[in-house]
């Protein structure tokens, strides 16, 4: 099946619109996540008064930039695509660490810091022995992003928007994607989203399932989200289901691989042997990024998930969502 995902007079392969975030990683013990009442594997937001003091119980810490899609850009950056970001950060200290990560690293990231308001997100992400990600999210300054943050021009600019799920619970946040979604559908753009955890699914399905049928070309799932989508135990049934409202759709199966689906066509990817899994935080945000930078470069819709599988397995290995090295050796 053929895709035209490629816009050789695009700018950027992938502009992203998502939660500027710095995130906080530290190594715990589930004690400390039974201690602290944090769901094991899940995300919870948690106020500015709660952050600090989690951020005060954690000990020794790692901080790095951040968020869901940003992590996607990042990596599509490392790989040799182009890419750049849309996201709120406040002109604190995180603020300034999460500026020049971004561009350090090759995304063009330009929207103004806010310097009155709420201070920098933050995601305190506690990572148990057996490499489960606990995430406490502060979400500040990343939830004033509004519809003056966005760049008309490098929507039009670039072969696909992407979006994550999480903004949904922001309500200016999701005017501001409303009308980024108008003007890529105005200059003729993809649109790629990302239900981004089944907790955000169970808040939003009913808003989730319109937006799809109407505004998304490609979309990103685990498959508890996919199932949670649709009400359902049963992975089989919620793909049966999505197929028909989406172009192509994109589930991650942790160490079962992916499922690629277009139309009547399935693609059963294997996943990447690793070494040692060390951390999960980031799996499918990499996952996303190797699949957007396959597509926009023309790849198969097998090439480009498969490319996505050795992202994912790259990033689990490692501390963290932001690759310590380069990825474009993974393109070869």
């Amino acid at each position: 099946m053929q895709h035209d995902y490629k816009n050789l007079t695009a700018t950027y392969d992938v502009l992203g619109i998502g939660s500027a975030i710095v995130d906080i990683l530290a190594l715990v013990e589930d004690e400390f996540l039974i201690r602290e009442a944090l769901d094991k594997g899940g995300m919870c937001l948690i106020d500015a008064k709660r952050a600090n003091e989690l951020y005060e119980s954690l000990g020794q810490c790692t901080e790095c930039s951040g968020g869901s899609v940003a992590n996607s850009l990042a990596a599509i950056a490392s790989l040799g695509g182009k890419s750049a970001f849309i996201g709120r950060v406040h002109e604190d200290a995180l603020g300034k660490i999460f500026t020049h990560d971004m561009r350090s690293v090759g995304v063009d990231y330009t929207t103004a810091p806010a310097k009155h308001g709420k201070p920098t997100a933050r995601c305190m992400v506690c990572v148990t022995p057996d490499a489960q990600r606990t995430m406490a999210t502060y979400i500040g300054a990343s939830c004033e992003l509004n519809t003056t943050d966005i760049d008309a021009q490098k929507i039009a600019d670039s072969s696909i928007i992407y979006v994550e799920a999480y903004l949904w619970d922001l309500p200016e946040a999701k005017d501001a994607i409303r009308q980024a979604f108008a003007e890529a559908k105005k200059a003729g753009r993809k649109i790629a989203f990302t239900l981004s955890d089944s907790w955000c699914v169970d808040r939003h399905r009913a808003d989730f399932l319109d937006f799809i049928a109407e505004c998304v070309d490609v979309l990103f799932a685990n498959e508890h989200e996919i199932c949670a989508l649709f009400e359902t135990d049963d992975l089989e049934l919620a793909l049966e289901k999505i197929t028909p409202l989406v172009d192509v759709t994109a589930v991650t199966l942790g160490e079962r691989g992916s499922i690629v689906l277009q139309d009547q066509q399935r693609n059963d990817i294997p996943a990447q042997n690793i070494s040692k899994l060390i951390d999960s935080t980031g799996a499918g945000d990499l996952f996303a990024a190797g699949f957007l930078y396959g597509i926009t470069q023309g790849w198969s819709l097998y090439e480009s998930a498969a490319l996505g599988n050795s992202c994912a397995a790259e990033i689990i290995q490692q501390l963290g969502a932001r690759p310590q090295r380069p990825l474009n050796k993974l393109v070869a």
